[in-house]
């Protein structure tokens, strides 16, 4: 092979000739601003390692002279716009998922350098070993802008919030419990002069943050309604708006990349945790893998369900069962498993495009 020919490590600056197929694997480790890569030959020599800067026209500049070679990079901020750069020139992309990484994450002798080679070790070995993710397209990453930039709005309207129910509560005073978009309208006159005063820069930035929220809930309506008819048909289960339809969606991206609907449970950090060995087998919290924030709401919505003013139904009488059962955090328990049944729900509509029923009939 050519690569024999080489000697055991070229520098990053160094020509080299290229290959003509997979018979190298390139491992690299994301960063903020630069990243180290590390390449393996065909026999697993290591003949290249350097760092590239982490812009789209330098990491095509590194690469783009590789006619062929497998990459495998981390899954993180960085992750998706680098894996369709490098998808684009013909090369095979594998993101690793970084949770299942414990060589890497658990090394004693971990850094960058040493990183970008075990990956491409790890890509170069089997495939299973770096459990690869699969990221949603660039137009549902696009199209989840405006929900990720809703969340950010309204955490940060949490945080004034409690800010300001903080601060009176400190000179013996207490705010109305109300709806968050209410409190500085609720707050105006109840407070003396010389508390609400310094305190009204921060009333007016809730007032603006609220319209923001509101904004920001037409427009994905108007998403749903308009780009994304497939979501309308989850709307149609109670406690489902148009933004955990949407999300779900989207962070999904392609329904048909499930085989089965009770795999979206287990893809969203639903299903417990196992940690058997020999006869021992203790119950352990849900993963939390997967989309946070979809999680969140899925929860949410299951809050929603059973509570005294959820709708009737099979999936409320089955939570409210396991409520029943009694011990400790039962009703938490409950919910979360609501929330995966939920989850699985979803799927099952947005696949058959059939609206829910409340009382399914029994299947022959």
């Amino acid at each position: 092979m050519i690569f024999k020919e080489r000697p055991a490590m070229k520098k990053s600056n160094t020509k080299t000739a290229r290959p003509d197929r997979a018979v190298v694997t390139i491992g690299i480790d994301l960063g903020d601003r630069f990243s180290h890569y590390a390449v393996l030959s065909e026999d697993g020599e290591l003949i290249e390692e350097g760092r590239v800067k982490m812009t789209p026209e330098a990491v095509e500049r590194k690469f783009g002279d590789w006619n062929y070679a497998r990459v495998a990079i981390e899954v993180g901020t960085h992750s998706p716009w680098m894996r369709r750069t490098l998808s684009e020139l013909g090369l095979e992309v594998i993101v690793a998922n970084a949770r299942d990484l414990r060589a890497i994450t658990g090394s004693n002798n971990k850094n960058d350098r040493e990183d970008a080679r075990k990956l491409a070790r790890l890509a170069q070995s089997s495939l299973d070993l770096l459990a690869p993710v699969r990221h949603r397209s660039e137009t549902a990453q696009r199209d989840l802008l405006p929900i990720r930039s809703r969340a950010l709005l309204v955490e940060e309207r949490t945080r004034l919030v409690n800010g300001v129910r903080g601060l009176v509560k400190g000179f013996g005073y207490r705010l109305p419990l109300c709806a968050t978009k209410n409190l500085p309208g609720k707050a105006a006159g109840r407070l003396p002069d010389w508390l609400e005063e310094p305190l009204r820069p921060l009333l007016v930035m809730i007032d603006v943050l609220s319209e923001l929220i509101r904004q920001a809930n037409v427009k994905i309506e108007a998403m749903v309604g308009e780009r994304y008819a497939e979501a309308q048909v989850l709307l149609t289960v109670p406690r489902v708006g148009a933004l955990t339809a949407l999300t779900y969606v989207l962070t999904l991206d392609d329904p048909r990349r499930f085989p089965k609907s009770r795999d979206v449970g287990c893809y969203l950090g639903l299903r417990p945790r196992r940690s058997q060995s020999g006869g021992s087998d203790p119950q352990l919290g849900i993963t939390k893998a997967g989309d946070a924030y979809l999680r969140k709401l899925l929860v949410q919505s299951a809050h929603q369900i059973l509570s005294r003013w959820g709708p009737e139904s099979a999936l409320r009488s089955w939570g409210l069962r396991l409520c029943e059962r009694g011990g400790k955090n039962a009703r938490k328990k409950a919910v979360v498993a609501v929330a995966r049944k939920l989850a699985v729900l979803l799927h099952k509509l947005w696949v058959t495009q059939q609206p829910w029923e409340a009382f399914p009939a029994a299947a022959d």
